[in-house]
C-alpha cells in the first residue's frame, strides 16, 4: 500500500509540475515566487515579445534572451548572459535573495545578474513589456516611476522602437549597441554603435575605438549624411539634448509593422523589417551599400564617389599623398595640397578663396560656428585655421580646422562644402571656363524647360479633353482608381449633371467675393443660384491646386455613387478648358466649425443637437466603410468638412483625398501623407498606413471637440497640455472628466450620456489601431447597445515633445508614454 501511495503522489507532483510550467509560460513576469526553468518562457502582455532560453545555430551553449514572439526567424533582440553562457540545460531565471534578477546554471552558480543595489527580494517583480523592455521594479508598482533596472539601459545588438541610445561626454556614461562576436556567438564583438556627443551629434559605429561608419550630423529632423533618410515620419528618429551633456537618440515606428535596427557582427547596421504579409519581410536599409560607406575610405581630403571607377579622387588643388599606393587602390594616405594656402595676405588678388563641392556628405567632426549663412564664408576666411565650411538648415554654419575625413559624393542628397584654396589654384582661366559652362548649361536648361512646359500643357489639355469626353458620354463607363490601382470598373456617370462654365459664372456673379462661402483645401467655394432657382455650393479648383485630374475624378465619381443622408450630395460638374468645378447641394448653415468654435453661435448647439451631429457623422462613416457599394476611407475628417443643413443635420463632405478599397483590402500604405494636423492617426502620420481605424481616430478627435467646444490644436505652447487629447486624458485620470465639457451643455441631466461619449472618444484615439473600435462598434457604444466599455489606455499625441530641457523618450511602459510629432512632410489642408 505504501508503494502505491508513493507512486500516486509522484504522479500528482508531476501533473502539478506540468500545470505550473504551462501557467508560467503564459505569464509576463518573474518574481521571487515564480521563476523560469529551461525550457520555459514568458510572453509580454500583448504577446509581442517572448523571453526564454535559446541556443544559437552552430552553438552548444544556452542563453537567456528576448525575441519577437511571432517572428522566430529573427535573432533575439536582447541577450542577458552573453558574456557567460550556460553549459547545461538546467538554467533558471529568478529573483535572488538580494533582490536582483539573476540567471543560474545547473550548479546553482550565478552566470548573470542585474547587479543593482536594492532591498530584499520579497517585493520584486521583473515584467516583460510589449516594447521588448524587461523591467525590474517593486511588486504591484508597474505603473509607477520607480524602476530598479531595465534592459533598455543595457542593450545588446538591437535598437528597438522606444529604446534610447545615449552618450554624455562629461560623465563618459553611454548606452550603446554592441555586436555579437559571430552569428553563433552572442558574446560582445568588436563593433559598437551609438551617439558621439559632439557639438553637432552624429551616429557612429566603431571598430574598437576606431570609427567604422557614421551618419553625418543631425539637423533636427534627419541625419544629413544618409542619402536614403527622406523624412522624420518615415524614419521615426528623434534626438534630444538635456543641456547637461547627454544626447539621446530614440526611434518610433508605426506599430502595424515590425521594424528595428541590428548591428551585425561585421559592423553593418541593418534595418530589419516585416509587414503583415509573409513576403513583405526583409532588410530595407543597410549602412553598408557601397565601399564609400566605410569611414575614411579615401583618406584625408579624398572624395569617394561610388558611381566612378576608381571610387576615390582628389579635389582641385590636391594630389594623392602616396601616388604609388594610390595607383594600387590603397587610398588611406588620402590627398595633400598642391599649393599652401595664402592666409592673411593684404593683396586682395592673392587672398584665399573657396572651392565649392556640391551634394556632399560633410566631413567628420564639424565644429558649429554660428547660425547665419551669409557670415559663413567671411568668418572662415578671416580665420587661418579654418580649412572648410558648410551650411545646412537646422544646423547652421559648420567649419573644419583639421583634415577633412570621410567625404562622399551623393547623387540626390547632401550639402555643399566649401574648401579653402589659394587664389592661384582657383585661377581666372578656370573661372572663365566655369562661367562659360554655366552659361551654356543655363541655356540648355532653359530650352529643355520650355519644351517640357509646352509638352505638359499639351498633355494637360489632352487629359482635360479626355475627362470632358468621359463626363459628357452617357454610355461612358469609368473605372475607379485609388492609389494608382484599378478598384472597380463600370461606374456610369450618366446621372451627373454637366454644367457650362458660363452658367456657373452667372450663378455666382462671375465668382464674386460677395458669393464666396470660404476657402477649401483645393480652392474657393461659392454660393450660387442656377437658372432653375436652385441654390447650390460651387467648388472651383484652383489652377495652382495640388489636386490633379485623378483626385478630381476620384471625388466626382465617389460622391456621385454614394447616397446617404449624412453625406453631401453632388449635383453636377463642369470641365472646360483648365477649369474643374464641382456643384453640391447648398448647406445654409455652412460647416460645423463655424458653430462649434464661435462663442456666440455655439449656444445654438445644445446637447441633443450635438449628439444628433455625433450620431449622424458616425452613421455616415459606417456607410462609407461598410455599407456602400464602394469601401471608402475619407482620410480628412474634421469639423470644417462636416456641413450642416437647415435642421443642423450633419453631412460629411470633401472627398478629394478619399481612398477606395477593394473587396479584400483592409488597409493600405502611402508615401504621400495628406491630411490635417491634429486629426491624423499616428500610424498614418508617421508610417503612411491608413484604414478604417485611421478614420475612427479622426472621428474620436472630432467627438471630443464637439463635447468640449475646443479645437484639438487650440492649446498654446505656454499651456500644460499640448492638445485636447492630453487635456482629456489628464482629466480622465483625475476623475474630473466633466471639466472637459463645454459650459453650454454642462447640464446634469445629460451627464451619463456625455461621459459615455467622452469614454468612446478616448477609445477612438488610442495610439494603436488595434486598440480602437470599428465604426459599427462605435455606434453600438454611443447608443448603449454595448454597455460595458473597456478602460482606455493613454491616447496618442498627449504630451509635448521637449527637445532641450527634459527627457522625452519612453524607457518603459511603467514610467511614462510620450507621443511627439513635428509636421514636415504633411500636405496640409
Amino acid at each position: 500500500m505504501m508503494l502505491i501511495g508513493g507512486a500516486s503522489l509522484l504522479f500528482v507532483l508531476l501533473l502539478l509540475s506540468c500545470f505550473a510550467s504551462e501557467f508560467s509560460t503564459a505569464t509576463d513576469f518573474v518574481s521571487w515566487t515564480r521563476y523560469l526553468q529551461d525550457p520555459e518562457s514568458i510572453t509580454s502582455n500583448g504577446s509581442v515579445f517572448r523571453m526564454g532560453f535559446f541556443t544559437p545555430k552552430g552553438s552548444k551553449y544556452r542563453y537567456v534572451g528576448i525575441w519577437y514572439n511571432n517572428y522566430p526567424e529573427f535573432n533575439p533582440v536582447w541577450v542577458a548572459n552573453r558574456e557567460r553562457p550556460i553549459e547545461d540545460s538546467l538554467g533558471t531565471v529568478m529573483i535572488s535573495e538580494d533582490g536582483n534578477l539573476v540567471i543560474m546554471d545547473g550548479k546553482k552558480d550565478v552566470v548573470w545578474s542585474s547587479n543593482v543595489t536594492t532591498s530584499a527580494r520579497g517585493n520584486k517583480t521583473a515584467h516583460l513589456l510589449d516594447t521588448g523592455n524587461l523591467v525590474l521594479h517593486e511588486a504591484n508598482t508597474s505603473t509607477s516611476d520607480e524602476v530598479i533596472w531595465q534592459s533598455f539601459e543595457h542593450v545588446s545588438d538591437s535598437f528597438l522602437p522606444k529604446m534610447k541610445l545615449s552618450s554624455n561626454a562629461r560623465t563618459n556614461v553611454s548606452v550603446m549597441l554592441t555586436s555579437w562576436k559571430s552569428s553563433s556567438d552572442p558574446s560582445p564583438g568588436p563593433f559598437s554603435g551609438g551617439i558621439n556627443p559632439l557639438n553637432i551629434p552624429e551616429a557612429f559605429v566603431w571598430n574598437g575605438t576606431r570609427p567604422y561608419w557614421r551618419s553625418g550630423p543631425w539637423n533636427g529632423q534627419i541625419f544629413i549624411g544618409l542619402a536614403s533618410m527622406e523624412s522624420v515620419y518615415l524614419d521615426g528618429f528623434s534626438l534630444q539634448n538635456d543641456n547637461e551633456g547627454t544626447f539621446s537618440l530614440t526611434y518610433k515606428y508605426a506599430m502595424a509593422y515590425i521594424s528595428y535596427y541590428l548591428l551585425q557582427p561585421n559592423g553593418t547596421l541593418l534595418q530589419v523589417y516585416s509587414g503583415e504579409e509573409e513576403n513583405d519581410r526583409g532588410l530595407p536599409w543597410s549602412s553598408y551599400e557601397t565601399e564609400c560607406d566605410v569611414y575614411g575610405k579615401c583618406g584625408p581630403y579624398g572624395i569617394c564617389d561610388p558611381s566612378k571607377s576608381p571610387i576615390c579622387s582628389c579635389p582641385r588643388g590636391f594630389k594623392p599623398g602616396n601616388l604609388e599606393e594610390w595607383s594600387r587602390g590603397n587610398w588611406t594616405a588620402g590627398c595633400v595640397r598642391e599649393t599652401p594656402t595664402n592666409c592673411g595676405s593684404s593683396n586682395s588678388s592673392k587672398r584665399d578663396g573657396f572651392l565649392r563641392l556640391q551634394k556632399m556628405k560633410v566631413p567628420a567632426f564639424p565644429e558649429w560656428s554660428f547660425p547665419l549663412e551669409n557670415e559663413c564664408a567671411k568668418r572662415c576666411l578671416s580665420n587661418c585655421s579654418c580649412l572648410a565650411y558648410a551650411y545646412t538648415e537646422g544646423v547652421g554654419c559648420m567649419s573644419w580646422t583639421g583634415d577633412l575625413l570621410d567625404m562622399q559624393k551623393f547623387s540626390n542628397a547632401g550639402v555643399d562644402i566649401h574648401i579653402r584654396l589659394p587664389r592661384s589654384e582657383l585661377g581666372k582661366a578656370r573661372d572663365l571656363k566655369l562661367v562659360l559652362a554655366v552659361t551654356l548649361s543655363v541655356g540648355v536648361v532653359f530650352i529643355t524647360l520650355s519644351v517640357l512646359l509646352l509638352w505638359m500643357r499639351a498633355r494637360k489639355r489632352r487629359a482635360v479633353t479626355k475627362l470632358q469626353e468621359t463626363v459628357t458620354s452617357d454610355r461612358e463607363e469609368s473605372p475607379i482608381i485609388s492609389s494608382g490601382k484599378r478598384i472597380q470598373d463600370n461606374l456610369k456617370l450618366q446621372d451627373l449633371k454637366l454644367l457650362s462654365f458660363e452658367e456657373l459664372s452667372t450663378a455666382t456673379d462671375s465668382f464674386s467675393s460677395a458669393t464666396k462661402l470660404g476657402e477649401g483645401g483645393f480652392g474657393p467655394v461659392y454660393m450660387g443660384k442656377l437658372l432653375d432657382g436652385q441654390e447650390v455650393a460651387i467648388k472651383r479648383l484652383s489652377r495652382a491646386s495640388d489636386q490633379g485630374l485623378e483626385e478630381f475624378m476620384n471625388e466626382m465619381v465617389v460622391i456621385s455613387k454614394v447616397q446617404h443622408r449624412n453625406l453631401v450630395r453632388l449635383l453636377g460638374c463642369c470641365v472646360e478648358r483648365e477649369e474643374k468645378i464641382l456643384v453640391y447641394e447648398f448647406m445654409p448653415n455652412k460647416s460645423l466649425d463655424e458653430f462649434l468654435f464661435d462663442p456666440v453661435k455655439k449656444d445654438k448647439l445644445d446637447w441633443s443637437k450635438r449628439f444628433k451631429i455625433i450620431d449622424g457623422i458616425c452613421r455616415g462613416l459606417l456607410y462609407l466603410h461598410r455599407d456602400s457599394r464602394l469601401r471608402i476611407i475619407h482620410r480628412d475628417l474634421k469639423a470644417s468638412n462636416i456641413l450642416l443643413d437647415e435642421e443642423l443635420n450633419p453631412k460629411i463632405s470633401d472627398f478629394g483625398m478619399a481612398r477606395i478599397f477593394g473587396a479584400k483590402e483592409d488597409q493600405a500604405n502611402t508615401r504621400r501623407v495628406v491630411g490635417t494636423y491634429g486629426y491624423m492617426a499616428p500610424e498614418y502620420a508617421m508610417g503612411g498606413l491608413f484604414s478604417e481605424k485611421s478614420d475612427v481616430f479622426s472621428f474620436g478627435v472630432l467627438l471630443l471637440e464637439i463635447i468640449s467646444g475646443r479645437r484639438n490644436t487650440s492649446f498654446s505652447q505656454e499651456e500644460q497640455y499640448c492638445s485636447l487629447l492630453g487635456f482629456a486624458w489628464t482629466l480622465w485620470n483625475e476623475g474630473n472628466i466633466m471639466a472637459l465639457v463645454d459650459p453650454v451643455i454642462s447640464n446634469n441631466s445629460h451627464q451619463i450620456e456625455v461621459r459615455r461619449c467622452i469614454h468612446v472618444g478616448l477609445l477612438c484615439t488610442q495610439e494603436l489601431g488595434n486598440d480602437r473600435p470599428t465604426t459599427s462598434t462605435v455606434i453600438s457604444m454611443l447608443n448603449s447597445e454595448i454597455t460595458d466599455l473597456r478602460i482606455p489606455k493613454r491616447p496618442a499625441f498627449t504630451e509635448r515633445q521637449i527637445t532641450h530641457d527634459t527627457e522625452s523618450s519612453e524607457q518603459s511602459e511603467g514610467t511614462r508614454s510620450i507621443n511627439h510629432i513635428t509636421i514636415t512632410t504633411i500636405e496640409g489642408r
